[in-house]
């Protein structure tokens, strides 16, 4: 579970730095400078400790070598026709940046300290092409290696985290983890994580996949759906492995990425239960979670988006019964500090907010969650018979809205939530008939008409009782 860099990454570095580069022939053919050459050779197979002396002792010099200056290109502008040395002054420049933190201070004073890297990032589509790693892994490095994100840092992550985000895509969960562990390096600050939400279309979606794929919500369907009702499955892959064969160290670097997202619980944690149903996510991995560290990461990643968002995101945990779950989780052996901190204080904010819930909450949160279940609200008489004018009346009728956006997708994984649907509007019917009109006008009679003719069965029953409830009470007022 360590951050050290991804096998697939370090083996490629390795390859490459055993490679022989004709420099000589390089300078030859104008390729590279004498001065470019001398500053290369100074630094390239020398100890750790040399190398630093001479970077150190010339920051200015280096800094031209490898971003251009005063006239002078730089090396990977000179060398842009040969591979071989890209690729090579690339594994040198990281080897730099990984041992000198003085020199990615002085990278960054460079007017334009981003500008020969950019064009490497795009030069090719293909994930596996290796300026394209080196690259991101280099400017990685440059962005995190300075203390606060400058504005001409903040203009390169975009382009950086495009490209990280086809790793992430990639089938190769070597290449997923060299992606995620950039991302996690990128994201100490406040300013950094705002970056990256505002590309969530390519940056945050394939992380819910790959995290979806490990609890067994495959990519056909509706993960949604399958989350809520629990019908979540997981086989057993290979060792280290979780569902879908996601790997356990990718699963935690994953979730680590995530967890320094949940810092900005305030401001994100709304759009991350509305677009990724990220508390039924990270409540079925809890339950799964075969290591303390992942267990970990979910509690806290949890408390930080609970905490901060109490109002929209308790209800929607009570409905995916983390509750219960924590419960459970208390009884086992479990030695992480941390670990035993966050279950307390995520446990004790859920009891107290369970303790002023009323039976009416329960079911607002439900529906709003866009995902019913046969709680025991839709079952009762006495629910409907207490409070099926508040639902009317509930914000304008937004609970009858969302009941309609409900009624209107196929559940074709999860039928029983239109049957459910189905007897809500029934029980209003019958309770407030007086007001009928209000649910024609959004279309709910429409759509539990044309319910009847539905493929399943107790979708069919449902809407036909409902239906009955709506013509009797027409006949009576005839």
């Amino acid at each position: 579970m360590s951050l050290d860099p991804p096998t697939y990454l370090s083996s490629l570095q390795i390859n490459i730095r055993q490679r022989p580069i004709p420099w000589d022939g390089a300078v030859r053919a104008g390729t590279l400078s004498e001065d470019q050459l001398s500053k290369i050779r100074a630094v390239d197979k020398v100890r750790k400790e040399q190398r630093k002396e001479v970077v150190e002792s010339d920051l200015a010099g280096y800094r031209t070598l490898f971003l251009g200056g005063d006239g002078k290109p730089s090396v990977f502008e000179s060398a842009a026709k040969r591979e071989i040395v890209v690729q090579y002054t690339l594994v040198l420049l990281g080897d730099l940046l990984d041992g000198i933190p003085e020199f990615a201070k002085a990278l960054s004073e460079h007017p334009n300290p981003y500008k020969p890297f950019l064009p490497l990032l795009a030069q090719s589509s293909n994930p596996e092409d290796p300026i394209g790693l080196l690259t991101s892994t280099v400017l990685t490095s440059m962005i995190a290696g300075t203390p606060n994100l400058s504005e001409k840092a903040a203009s390169a992550m975009p382009p950086l985290l495009s490209y990280l985000s086809t790793l992430t895509k990639a089938s190769d969960g070597g290449l997923q983890d060299i992606a995620v562990l950039e991302y996690s390096a990128l994201l100490r600050g406040k300013k950094a994580r705002e970056i990256f939400w505002k590309q969530r279309s390519e940056t945050v979606a394939p992380l819910i996949e790959i995290l979806r794929t490990a609890v067994g919500v495959g990519a056909n369907g509706d993960p949604a759906s399958t989350l809520w009702s629990g019908a979540a499955s997981v086989r057993s892959g290979a060792e280290g492995t979780l569902g879908g064969g996601v790997g356990l160290q990718l699963l935690y670097h994953v979730l680590l990425v995530l967890w320094q997202l949940s810092f900005e619980g305030a401001s994100i944690g709304d759009g991350l239960e509305d677009e990724y149903d990220i508390i039924p996510l990270f409540t079925q991995l809890l339950r799964l979670s075969p290591k303390e560290k992942i267990t970990r990461l979910l509690l806290s990643s949890l408390y930080n988006l609970l905490s901060s968002n109490r109002q929209s995101l308790l209800p929607a945990a009570v409905l995916a019964r983390l509750p219960t779950l924590l419960q459970n989780i208390s009884g086992r052996h479990l030695t992480d500090e941390d670990l035993l901190d966050d279950l307390k204080k995520l446990s004790d904010m859920l009891d107290e907010y369970t303790k002023t819930q009323t039976t009416f909450d329960e079911y607002v949160a439900e529906v709003n969650s866009g995902h019913l279940r046969w709680s025991p609200p839709h079952r009762h008489p006495t629910f409907w018979a207490e409070n099926a004018r508040k639902i009317f009346e509930y914000e304008n009728g937004e609970l009858l809205k969302k009941l309609a956006v409900i009624l209107g997708k196929s559940w074709d994984n999860d039928k029983q939530v239109l049957a459910i649907a189905c007897n809500d509007v029934g029980c209003l019917v019958k309770e407030v008939p007086e007001k009928r009109y209000q649910l024609e006008k959004l279309g709910l009679k429409t759509k539990v008409m044309e319910l009847m003719a539905d493929s399943d069965e107790t979708v069919r029953w449902e809407s036909l009782n409902a239906l009955s409830g709506w013509l009797r009470y027409s006949f009576e007022t005839k």
